[in-house]
């Protein structure tokens, strides 16, 4: 069975409200969630804020519908970057679960695709899209494992945004064919997908194993050499049984 992934959860001083809107993605079926700062370096006194413990957020984690574990909630850091200065890698950083960037210009997007040590890249939404996308830098940060997000709550809200979200999306998938989140249940997104020219396998992807994959990019980011997962694979009874002592005993003696 799929789990399914919020990585764009605004962060709000309300904890009230940003309870309630935890609460919710785990009703709606969701079983990880991201808590976005959003940084602009350029405006005045922007600074890489440090993200809330979980723990003062929420005093018991919800259940998640369907299932039998609580939801997981990370933190992470987007910045909103205009000029190069805007995207300096600090020692801040660290302390977030993902780090997105959200490029203003065409030389800042290439650089994000080609060069940026980031997990996921942002897209204009709330705009037509102030330059092309190129498949070289695209193809770049998919090689590289970087992941494009598309966020769908301004369709939601306004009628203009929705075409600026269509139009921006479908360009995006026109160059890489690629696997492109107010808040919506899983299934209801993976349909609005379809409106972006994705296939039912690509638009379910965008909200499960495309997010499992930017956390485990988001894991090697931070180890800098990489993460090895190892699992031992349970015997079945029948295994354990030849290569018990007394089998290998009896093999011996045979021999």
């Amino acid at each position: 069975m799929s789990v399914f992934m919020d990585l764009n959860i605004i962060s709000s001083n309300d904890k009230n409200r940003l309870r309630s809107i935890v609460e919710t993605a785990a009703h709606l079926g969701y079983s990880t969630v991201a808590i976005n700062y959003v940084v602009e370096p350029q405006q005045k006194k922007q600074e890489i804020p440090k993200p809330q413990n979980v723990s003062d957020v929420l005093d018991k984690f919800p259940v998640v519908q369907g299932k039998s574990s609580p939801v997981k909630v990370l933190n992470r850091l987007t910045i909103i970057a205009s000029d190069a200065s805007h995207f300096r890698p600090t020692n801040e950083y660290k302390s977030f679960d993902l780090v997105a960037v959200y490029p203003k210009t065409e030389k800042l997007f290439h650089a994000a695709c080609m060069t940026f040590d980031v997990d996921i890249i942002c897209i204009a939404v709330a705009e037509k899209q102030p330059f092309h996308f190129k498949r070289a830098p695209v193809n770049g940060a998919i090689d590289r494992g970087v992941f494009f997000e598309t966020c769908y709550a301004a369709a939601i809200r306004d009628t203009t945004m929705r075409r600026y979200t269509i139009a921006n999306a479908i360009s995006l998938m026109e160059v890489c064919k690629g696997k492109p989140l107010e808040l919506r249940g899983p299934y209801d997104i993976a349909n609005l997908g379809l409106l972006f020219s994705l296939s039912e396998g690509d638009a379910k992807a965008a909200v499960s194993t495309n997010c499992r994959s930017v956390l485990l990019h988001g894991e090697t980011r931070a180890t800098a050499s990489g993460v090895v997962y190892t699992t031992k694979k349970p015997k079945t009874p029948q295994k354990q049984e030849e290569e018990s002592p007394i089998s290998k005993k009896a093999k011996t003696e045979l021999a």
